[in-house]
């Protein structure tokens, strides 16, 4: 039988949506490639997968 996965080793599976156009747009806050702000951005590593998917859930309503 295999050991349960710890928290500290489960695998990330919400990706990050950076498209590699990483420049802020003043007006909004928003990233220009994903539309995420500077502050989602610094700590999208430390999320998990549903604070992750809350993120991407908001980015098509996004407005830049």
């Amino acid at each position: 039988m295999a050991a349960p996965l710890s928290s500290s080793s489960m695998v990330r599976r919400v990706t990050s949506p950076c498209i590699g156009i990483c420049t802020m747009d003043r007006e909004s806050g928003f990233c220009l490639g994903c539309k995420r702000t500077i502050a989602e951005i610094g700590r999208w590593a430390m999320l998990d997968d549903p604070e992750r998917q809350a993120i991407l859930d908001q980015l098509p309503g996004r407005k830049l």
